[in-house]
């Protein structure tokens, strides 16, 4: 069987879109216990990314660290890469908004220092987004797309110094990141060595579909998301444009649709691993951003990691959903991984 790449479960899911119009938060411990205890004919998760959100985390408390190696070291498990809290911030906003952004990132980011120094953090990257709308972004997409890339390249080079890498998220709510070509765009604008890409299969699934941005769209505005032939070609584009960007990667499921819930904008909707209604072939298509085009392994990360954001909570209480999504993340595995 195949040991790389390893294998990780979300934290951010038990945050995101939960809150006081939403459901409650799920605590971080009830997270890392349900993930520790997956298990899919003797093979378990390898680790955790983790969401450096409030109330799961404290980023100002200098034991937080300590304590998360802790924890995870208990359940034999490894942190990967790491969400930095950049929403207090805007990549596009105020002088002050964009230095809490940087600030964000270099706390994050010595955060990850911690973490290896204490033995549990081997690989992955630290995330962004441009925590601005799309609205706002487009109000003057030229200069909204400059400033963005300044303040990336701020963050960047704040980064470099911890040895960390940054990842810009996949996703169709961001400003500038809305669509796969603005995102190559950006990225290329940015242009530091430690910039890259993190791939959603459901997020970035609707670049295909134009939300947001319908002159970038791929897919025909009447296409048959059960005809798997479109699905493939159109991923494909995608694929091929940011996969080189790619330093980061999350296994998903979407039906093609875009949902929200609590405070979190609309986005693509992640569907569970069983979903029949799910457009995704998970271990197929999964190859489209884990082999180049001639069908090669890229082995450009150690790791891929399952999001399962805004599932209602008796879902994700629910021990048997881990184990369906551990399953799916082993096919993926065992058809484009490789011994290490």
């Amino acid at each position: 069987m195949n040991n790389f790449p390893k294998i990780h479960n979300a934290t951010w899911p038990g945050l995101v879109g939960k809150g006081p119009d939403s459901e409650p938060v799920i605590p971080f411990d009830r997270l890392l216990s349900m993930t520790a205890a997956a298990e899919v004919n003797g093979v378990k998760f390898d680790g955790i990314d983790v969401g450096l959100l409030e109330p799961h985390f404290d980023l100002n408390n200098p034991d937080e660290a300590k304590k998360l190696a802790d924890k995870v070291s208990k359940y034999n498990l490894n942190v990967g890469s790491l969400v930095a809290p950049i929403w207090a911030g805007s990549a596009m906003g105020t002088t002050d908004q964009r230095k809490t952004f940087v600030d964000m990132v270099r706390k994050s980011c010595e955060f990850g220092q911690k973490l290896k120094s204490l033995g549990v953090r081997h690989y992955g990257v630290v995330r962004i987004d441009s925590a601005a709308g799309v609205s706002d972004w487009a109000k003057d997409p030229v200069a909204n797309t400059k400033q963005i890339a300044e303040t990336f390249r701020e963050a960047c080079d704040v980064a470099a110094g911890f040895g960390e890498k940054l990842a810009a998220e996949g996703e169709i709510c961001w400003g500038a990141m809305h669509s796969w070509k603005h995102m190559v765009e950006l990225l290329e604008m940015v242009d530091r060595p430690n910039i890259g890409f993190q791939a959603d299969m459901s997020h970035t699934f609707l670049y295909t579909m134009g939300y947001n941005a319908p002159e970038h769209r791929i897919l025909a505005t009447d296409a048959d998301l059960k005809d798997r032939e479109a699905i493939k070609a159109a991923l494909k584009t995608v694929t091929n444009a940011l996969r080189p960007w790619t330093i980061d990667f999350h296994v998903a499921q979407n039906d093609g649709s875009v949902f929200g819930s609590g405070s979190h904008d609309k986005t693509g909707r992640h569907c569970q691993a069983t979903d029949p209604n799910g457009v995704l072939d998970i271990a197929h298509d999964a190859g489209y951003w884990l082999r180049d085009e001639k069908g090669q392994l890229t082995k450009a990360f150690q790791h891929i990691c399952w999001d399962g954001c805004m599932f209602p909570n008796a879902v994700m209480e629910n021990q048997q959903t881990w184990n369906d999504i551990l399953a799916a993340m082993v096919k993926v595995r065992e058809a484009h991984g490789w011994r290490g």
